[in-house]
């Protein structure tokens, strides 16, 4: 289950981490690891993003089991 928190945690880091990517390749106006386009970055944030929410909500459904 800390697995769950732990995954949850390095995920939402690297959601952040592309986000500053991206606001970088925006304001330089150059394109960083290829992506012409900054919807890229903010693809991938969103999905990195998203597998924490999901990790999260893991973590609670198993306390919640666990409880009872």
């Amino acid at each position: 289950m800390k697995l769950f928190k732990m995954a949850a945690w390095a995920s939402g880091i690297m959601g952040v981490i592309i986000m500053i990517l991206a606001a970088i390749s925006l304001i330089s106006g150059t394109t960083l690891f290829g992506f012409r386009h900054v919807v890229h970055y903010f693809t991938a944030a969103n999905s990195f993003f998203l597998l924490a929410i999901l990790c999260l909500l893991a973590y609670q459904g198993c306390q919640c089991c666990k409880d009872k």
